[in-house]
């Protein structure tokens, strides 16, 4: 009787250092062998001019995160993982975030109940900190991050979820004494409020005027104050969604003077532009609204620049979706609001290893290990999911995508979220996953969602790997 359960034969593996060509035998969910010529297994899929990645690890995405009225988040768990799937994503990271005056424990549990019984892939939780009590900073964070919570999300930005500086340092220091990773999002509030009011009293407040009150400037000044409390705590931070020149000239800086900022970027900066969010009045631009928002071309070189040198550790979609039409989106109560009132955030969970591989890879600016590093292999480093994700290695779980390169249109109606549009419509990809595999099961078979709800298991976190060791 076959030792092994499923066999991929003939592939070409790629990982984060290496390519080879060599046979993959999967046993009870994990990768029990590499090498040529393995015996007959249960069940085998010939690979034979394909390249074969580990599954994608999205570690920035929000699903069914509560939100205040009547703003809703198109995609729970149940479509969210799905699309993952389909997209080659097998590990996503979303937020239980505290409400000002809540329990943080209290988010986390919310949070398992709306994932249970719904998730097809695998997940863990980053944790969002908006209301730093003593409690909170004593208790209820040291024992969330003992118990596998070992990354936080903080926001410079947003009345509901912003810290002053003296509350970020007392979480940076959480960080530092329990071996957790802070994520900031890097925004000054105070200059986008006074923007903001200014453009609304000269009446301009079509979506087009959202990069008008998120100008650069504001991303870079937070930016540099992020860095300064980081290094005055002596802590490393990931700065996220990271969108042009002006913070990352601070994150180099930061790196030349030997300081530990890892840096994320995402999809949405690589190939959109602020005239997405419309070049006249018009609301069509509310669909490409998120913060910070996207720049224009030069940036976007910038940021490919990022990606192949190194600057950028991390490659998310930091998927918040919103339908367009729906009076629980875009639109609040189905009305055409100012900027200030539309909901923050696009679609991009299942577009995000696609767009990469093609125009990446394919496009010859990245790297396939730089892709695979930047998409699955940093991640789940940096909130210590590796070895068991992010690699094809012996041991770890038989998360693998075999890819299939093609010419194609992406159209939304072949996606597989609950949003009604993709930023991306009508752009011309090469690649698109063939085959997923979570744990040895297909979960996409190129051509349908194969997987199943409540079959994703929840992941506590270990220490983070990129974080350097303390005595």
């Amino acid at each position: 009787m076959p030792d092994l359960d499923l066999i991929i034969r003939n592939a070409r593996v790629a990982t984060a250092s290496d390519t080879f060509h060599c046979d993959i035998g999967i046993r009870a969910g994990r990768i029990a062998l590499l090498g040529e010529g393995l015996p007959a297994g249960l069940r085998e899929i010939d690979a034979a001019g394909r390249t074969v990645t580990p599954g994608g690890v999205d570690a920035h995405c929000h699903l069914d995160q509560p939100m205040e009225g009547p703003a809703k988040m198109a995609d729970d768990f149940l479509s969210g993982t799905r699309s993952a799937a389909c997209g080659g994503t097998t590990t996503v990271i979303p937020f239980a975030a505290q409400a000002k005056g809540e329990s943080l424990a209290a988010a986390v549990q919310d949070y398992h109940g709306r994932a249970e019984g719904k998730a097809s892939v695998d997940y863990a939780f980053h944790l969002i900190v908006s209301d730093p009590t003593p409690a909170v900073l004593t208790q209820e964070l040291p024992a969330l991050i003992a118990q596998g919570y070992t990354s936080f999300k903080v926001y410079m930005t947003y009345d509901d979820l912003k810290l002053d500086d003296g509350q970020m340092l007392d979480v940076l220091d959480v960080a530092r004494q329990h071996g957790a990773l802070a994520m900031i999002h890097a925004e000054n509030a105070d200059c986008i409020e006074w923007l903001t009011k200014r453009l609304e009293a000269a009446g301009r407040t079509a979506p087009r005027w959202h990069a008008h009150a998120r100008p650069m400037l504001v991303e870079r000044e937070a930016t540099h104050r992020a860095i300064s409390l980081s290094q005055l705590v002596d802590v490393p931070i990931l700065i996220v969604h990271v969108s042009g020149r002006e913070a990352i000239e601070q994150i180099r800086w930061a790196r030349s003077h030997g300081l530990s900022v890892f840096a994320e970027t995402c999809p949405q900066y690589l190939f959109l532009t602020a005239e997405d969010l419309g070049i006249d009045d018009s609301y069509h631009g509310a669909r490409c609204i998120c913060s910070p928002p996207p720049r224009d071309k030069a940036n976007q070189q910038v940021i490919w620049d990022g990606l192949a040198d190194g600057l950028f550790t991390v490659f998310s979609s930091d998927h918040a979706p919103f339908t367009y039409e729906g009076s629980d989106g875009k639109k609040p109560g189905g009305e055409e609001v100012a900027f200030r009132h539309i909901p923050n955030g696009i679609p991009g969970l299942e577009t995000r290893l696609s767009l990469l591989y093609s125009e990446g890879v394919l496009g010859g600016r990245i790297t396939l290990q730089k892709f695979v590093e930047l998409t699955s292999t940093n991640p789940a480093k940096a909130y210590g999911l590796h070895p068991r994700k992010g690699t094809i290695a012996v041991g770890g779980d038989a998360d693998l995508v075999v890819w299939d390169e093609r010419d194609f249109t992406l159209r939304n109606g072949q996606l597989h979220h609950a949003v009604d549009y993709t930023p991306y419509e009508g752009m011309r990809l090469k690649a698109w996953p063939a085959l997923t595999l979570l744990r040895g099961e297909t979960v996409w078979d190129g051509q349908s969602f194969t997987g199943k709800a409540g079959r994703g298991k929840f992941l506590p976190c270990g220490t983070p790997t990129l974080l350097p060791r303390r005595s």
